[in-house]
C-alpha cells in the first residue's frame, strides 16, 4: 500500500506541474486569475461531461489504445495525433473529464495547493463518517 501512495503522490505532483505549466506557457497566469472564474471554468467542464453523456458520446476505445501506446516513438507525427484525437477522442466524455482535472490540477499548482494531500486528508475524513454521511443519496 505504501508503494501506491508514493507512485500516487509523484503522479498527482506531476500532473499538477504539467497541467499549470502548459496553462502559464500558454499565457493563462500572466495576470492574477480570477478563482471564482477558474471554479466555474471546472464546473463547465463538468457539464460538457455531463452532455457527453447525455449524447452517449464516449472516446473510441481503439483511438485512446493508438495513442496511448508510444504513438510518436512509433513515428507518428503531431497533425496525426491531432486528426485522430480530433475524430474519436475531443469532446467525448472522457475528453471532458479530462478537461475537469486539467483545470483542476491547474488552479491547485497556481495556487501552491497540496491536491494529494487534502485528497489524503479528505479521505480519510471520510472513512470515519457515517452510511452515506447520514444522507439520502
Amino acid at each position: 500500500f505504501l508503494g501506491a501512495q508514493i507512485i500516487f503522490v509523484a503522479l498527482m505532483k506531476n500532473l499538477i506541474a504539467q497541467a499549470h505549466g502548459t496553462a502559464k506557457a500558454n499565457g493563462f497566469w500572466d495576470t492574477e486569475r480570477n478563482k471564482p472564474e477558474m471554479l466555474m471554468l471546472i464546473v463547465s467542464e463538468a457539464a460538457e461531461a455531463l452532455e457527453a453523456l447525455r449524447k452517449n458520446h464516449y472516446a473510441d476505445k481503439a483511438a485512446v489504445a493508438l495513442l496511448s501506446d508510444d504513438f510518436f516513438a512509433r513515428g507518428g507525427t503531431k497533425e496525426e495525433y491531432a486528426e485522430i484525437f480530433r475524430n474519436n477522442i475531443k469532446s467525448s466524455f472522457e475528453d471532458e473529464l479530462a478537461d475537469v482535472c486539467i483545470r483542476l490540477f491547474d488552479l491547485c499548482g497556481g495556487l501552491d495547493i497540496d491536491l494529494q494531500n487534502h485528497i489524503q486528508l479528505k479521505m480519510a475524513y471520510n472513512s470515519t463518517r457515517g452510511y452515506k454521511h447520514g444522507k439520502a443519496f
